[in-house]
């Protein structure tokens, strides 16, 4: 595995003076593509070089100890320093997801508990939009029904970075593990006897497809419905016809949008989860066929489907894929999502190396 690394920098080096072409500089999508993958691939060049001189620090300090006692002293220390600068590495090494670079749309829809779970719903919208300001991101609530107390019945909010993040930095990478069924107790602004209820919404994130050329979509495969927009209660908000509700009729999938003013807009908006949807039903689909399922996100909200639960009369929140609980539940829900989040992309890294270790990786 770690010899695979060696073809990486010699990747690395041959974008290095590719770039260094004015003529690629000329060409601003090539010269796009190029510092793309030439910052994805700066972390493992690194860490390649950091195993080779941990290797060469330890093959001489073993070969002067045989001289020189001193030397035989250093031996463990580096021995440590190989150690970890070869976990390093395998990590990294790691198949990685060939979306984690993108940008995601994040949709929340509340579950049982009516307004309660319209509630929560808009608890977990604000904390997504605290997140993505911690990360200096930028994020944009699409559409969505709120509901009479404030809540949101439903909502699509899109979530993208600014420059080139990190490898690993990107919205998709760190938001994916998100998807799923997310559970409150708490006592309901609703309940007059001070009594703890439990409620749930559903989370589902998708990579954004910023060519829509990646995702064709035939004309003639769309219903196209326009209808005059409708706010909380059902009072209509608009006198023209300008929401809109796109139909894809081979895949049977629904999206609607009606926040924008205009009829155009909304479509606009509309077709940009309609290929996000489609890119993460093709993706599904091929890892299924190939035997290797992603987590999945639940796309219904089935209390028995949770991922994770927030409890609020003990401040505690659970993530139960990974077993990570905290009792900063408040902090969470104002953005502090980074260590729960970690706990899932260390849970998956664990479970790769343990899948390349007894060979059933690939």
């Amino acid at each position: 595995m770690l010899e695979s690394a060696a073809a990486l920098v010699e990747e690395h080096a041959d974008l290095e003076r590719q770039l260094a072409d004015p003529a690629v500089h000329a060409d601003p999508d090539r010269l796009r593509r190029l510092n793309k993958r030439y910052a994805a691939l700066g972390p493992t060049v690194a860490a390649y070089r950091t195993w080779r001189t941990a290797c060469d620090d330890l093959a001489a300090a073993r070969e002067l100890a045989e001289e020189d006692a001193g030397f035989a002293e250093e031996v463990p220390a580096l021995e440590e320093a190989l150690t970890a600068a070869e976990a390093r590495l395998r990590t990294l090494l790691l198949p990685r997801d060939p979306d984690d670079d993108r940008d995601v749309i994040l949709e929340v829809k509340a579950g049982e508990g009516g307004e309660e779970s319209a509630l929560f719903a808009g608890d977990l919208v604000r904390m997504y939009l605290r997140y993505a300001e911690h990360h200096g991101w930028k994020a944009e609530v699409l559409d969505g029904t709120e509901s009479d107390l404030g809540g949101w019945k439903d909502v699509r909010v899109a979530i993208h970075a600014k420059g080139t993040p990190e490898p690993g930095e990107a919205p998709w990478a760190r938001l994916k593990y998100e998807g799923g069924v997310h559970r409150v107790q708490r006592v309901p602004v609703t309940e007059s006897q001070g009594r703890i209820h439990t409620s749930a919404a559903g989370v589902l994130v998708m990579p954004e497809v910023d060519d829509p050329e990646e995702v064709e979509i035939n004309p003639h495969d769309l219903k196209i419905d326009v209808y005059r927009s409708s706010g909380p209660g059902g009072q209509s908000v608009n006198t023209t016809d300008s929401a809109v509700r796109i139909t894809h009729l081979p895949t049977g999938l629904v999206v609607s949008c009606q926040n924008e003013k205009s009829q155009l807009q909304n479509k606009e908006q509309a077709l940009r989860v309609l290929r996000a949807r489609l890119h993460q039903l093709a993706v599904d689909e091929a890892a299924e066929a190939a035997s290797d399922l992603r987590r999945s996100q639940v796309r219904t909200v089935d209390r028995s489907e949770r991922i994770r639960t927030y409890n609020f009369p003990e401040n505690r929140i659970a993530d139960h894929r990974t077993g990570y609980k905290s009792y900063n539940l408040d902090a969470v829900l104002d953005g502090d999502l980074d260590p729960v989040i970690q706990s899932a992309v260390d849970a998956d890294e664990a479970a790769q190396m343990a899948a390349v270790g007894d060979g059933s990786a690939g």
